[in-house]
């Protein structure tokens, strides 16, 4: 009788890293203002794309946390 592969313990943290930026870019009630501005940008625009920054260094980090399972 064959026994199956043992398989590697996935890393749950990394569900909820990946699924931030979907929660801070949908809560639109918490970033729907102008102030405080940023080189006169209002709040709405450079809080959505200070998220394309930051949900590409997530993914980065999960790739490279699951890259060798």
């Amino acid at each position: 009788m064959d026994t199956p592969p043992k398989t590697k313990p996935r890393n749950r943290w990394l569900i909820p890293v990946i699924f931030v930026p979907f929660i801070a870019v949908l809560w639109v009630p918490f970033f729907n203002k102008t102030e405080p501005a940023l080189a006169g940008v209002p709040f709405f625009y450079w809080y959505q794309l200070m998220w394309i920054g930051i949900s590409a260094a997530l993914t980065i980090a999960v790739y490279l946390a699951t890259e060798k399972e």
